[in-house]
């Protein structure tokens, strides 16, 4: 462990014992928890962005060197584990961890839940951090998801933290009291290669736990792949099912019909329990536990962007689930949205297997409206009724615009849903999945401008 002691360099005075690899959104927060700490580090990035290098120039640190010593590399998730410089680096004597890791070391003080999964470990994330501050604990989420994790350690006591596979190769045996597990599907096959090493990953938000910690996940039929055994003899866990939201005894909280309109079911079930253990980690009694989550579950805020009411027109809800790119995610939307349902596809396809969604659209979805650079692919697989809107580089928001035109055009009799869950990536229209959503929010607001102010119901951001 690195402590405030220990912190000098072994190798040479002239270098500093941090180097930050990777500048991104995770990077430039180690750079500034570091700077806060009166730290000296110096940094690397194949492609520093004009920002990272303000950012870098005001905090003083300078660019590093692969051939250089440091005690400890920070690396940004994004930079796959096998990388020829972390392995360059790591041969000349440097620990190479991630802000997980880092934030675990500097603030032992604060506990930290974990929480990963293929789908909803976002939501979840939120959800429970929710949960936390309803019944008066100082919690705050992060980590994958905005802020940084090493943007918000310093402000809270506990730090809900949503953990991709990328990060948790990364963990160095973090130990997280409770941690949470929302499924394991099938994703970034481009850098695990396969899924049991996919799972692994996800697997290593075990590695540091205790006896007596908590670790909540779905029924073990529900995870398929090879780790079962592992998972069958562990003792601290606690199995949530969808739909039935309970404590740890089986003690109902809230009906799931009972939801606000964002919040899944299963997302919800997790946070309860994750909620529940990381009280009793913390020692905090509550005298109605079942009436503060309740409280807490029916005021709760979904995540912008994933699976959000945005607007409806008469009885047509427009909902934006930009985020959805994973086979697990698209599906679940479906299976949420109200039928019939008009389903926008499109983007860049990241390898997400089409055969599942094909049940869960059969009987929902009334026609699909593709877009972008492999949306029609996707339509033509899915088998269903479809439409494709030209694509035109750069031209991303007119795209929506009349994606968004055309779904109304299967709505006729005023019933149902229009589904922005586009199975692609965003970047062949859009920066990233934020932008493709504001863009159809953009879309929607400008659909509803002449309605009604009785037409236009908007749940909050």
């Amino acid at each position: 462990m690195v402590g405030v002691t220990d912190r000098i360099n072994p190798h040479s005075p002239s270098c500093p014992p941090w180097l930050v690899y990777g500048l991104g959104r995770s990077g430039r927060g180690a750079a500034r928890f570091l700077a806060a700490q009166g730290e000296q580090a110096h940094w690397l990035d194949a492609r520093p962005q004009p920002e990272d290098l303000t950012l870098m120039e005001q905090l003083g640190f300078q660019r590093g060197g692969v051939a250089r010593p440091y005690r400890t590399v920070i690396a940004a998730p994004g930079v796959p584990i096998d990388h020829p410089d972390l392995l360059a680096l790591q041969a000349n004597g440097a620990e190479i961890i991630g802000e997980v890791a880092l934030a675990a070391r500097m603030r032992p003080e604060v506990t930290l839940v974990g929480v990963t999964g293929t789908a909803g470990k976002g939501g979840t994330t939120t959800l429970t951090a929710q949960l936390l501050r309803a019944a008066g604990v100082d919690a705050l989420e992060g980590g994958n998801i905005d802020p940084p994790l090493l943007d918000i350690v310093d402000r809270c006591e506990v730090a809900v933290v949503e953990l991709s596979s990328f990060q948790l190769e990364r963990t160095a045996g973090t130990r997280f009291p409770v941690a949470v597990i929302t499924n394991l599907g099938v994703d970034h096959l481009d850098r695990h290669l396969t899924v049991p090493e996919y799972h692994a990953a996800k697997l290593h938000i075990m590695d540091g736990q205790q006896p007596g910690d908590v670790l909540v996940l779905p029924p073990l039929e529900a995870l398929a792949g090879g780790h079962l055994a592992a998972l069958r003899k562990y003792a601290g866990a606690r199995h949530f099912v969808p739909g039935q939201i309970t404590l740890a005894g089986g003690t109902p909280v809230l009906d799931a019909s009972e939801l606000p309109t964002g919040i899944h079911p299963a997302n919800a079930a997790a946070a309860v329990l994750a909620a529940e253990a990381t009280l009793h980690h913390l020692g905090r009694t509550q005298p109605d536990l079942v009436g503060t989550l309740a409280q807490g579950l029916r005021q709760a805020q979904p995540i912008r962007g994933r699976f959000e009411e945005v607007g409806r027109l008469g009885g047509i809800r427009l909902i934006e689930d930009s985020i959805a790119t994973r086979t697990i995610a698209v599906r679940s939307a479906l299976e949420q949205a109200p039928a019939p349902v008009v389903w926008l596809v499109g983007g860049r396809d990241k390898g997400a297997e089409l055969a599942p969604l094909r049940g869960a659209a059969q009987g929902r979805v009334r026609h699909v409206v593709a877009f972008g650079e492999d949306g029609p692919r996707f339509a033509a697989e899915l088998g269903l009724p479809y439409t494709v809107i030209p694509m035109q580089a750069g031209q991303g928001a007119q795209a929506m615009q009349d994606a968004v035109t055309e779904a109304l055009r299967y709505l006729p009799e005023g019933q149902g849903s229009v589904l922005l869950a586009p199975i692609g990536t965003s970047f062949d229209l859009f920066a990233n999945y934020q932008e493709r959503g504001a863009a159809f929010r953009q879309a929607v607001e400008e659909r509803l401008a002449p309605s009604s102010a009785a037409d236009l119901q908007e749940t909050p951001a």
